[in-house]
């Protein structure tokens, strides 16, 4: 599929942005990328919420193959073949596959955010490797401080 065929798909959804990916198209919307176009493929970004759509159009998830075993990319599925004819109804499945792609763009970010485990969480016996171990470490030798006098010489032992 070309650039013009994209553009002309989506016309009732409404205004998106073609980058180029692997072989063929991200399309983005919402600065979300919500579908791909490969091998003269469309195919939508789904979840838990969406897929059971395309289960029921008998569509199926994006495949490729790779070292000579098939891999399945089930956060996209391939746009069911009524829709090529129907923009009105592309719309609303588009619309749905931005809000899926948003959910998984949330879902990343506040994955993300997760603080780390502290001491307070730890178990006894792990505080006390954590302690154990810093306790073994022996800390590197400092400098000692050289005072300098007031003309910026370095102050020697006072002679008596």
């Amino acid at each position: 599929m070309d650039r013009d065929h994209l553009i002309d798909l989506f016309s009732e959804f409404g205004p998106v942005a073609l980058r180029r990916m692997f072989s063929g198209y991200g399309v983005v919307a919402d600065d979300v990328n919500f579908a791909l176009v490969l091998r003269n493929t469309v195919l939508f970004r789904v979840d838990d919420l969406t897929r059971p759509g395309f289960e029921a159009e008998g569509s199926k998830p994006f495949q490729y193959d790779a070292r000579g075993k098939t891999v399945t990319v089930n956060s996209y599925w391939q746009l069911p073949e009524r829709l090529y004819d129907d923009p009105e109804e592309l719309a609303v499945w588009a619309r749905q596959a931005v809000e899926a792609a948003k959910r998984a763009v949330a879902r990343k970010a506040g994955a993300a955010r997760k603080p780390r485990t502290s001491k307070r969480t730890l178990s006894k016996a792990a505080v006390c490797d954590v302690k154990s171990s810093k306790e073994k470490s022996t800390p590197a030798p400092r400098k000692k401080a050289v005072a300098k006098s007031a003309g910026g010489k370095k102050a020697g032992p006072r002679k008596s």
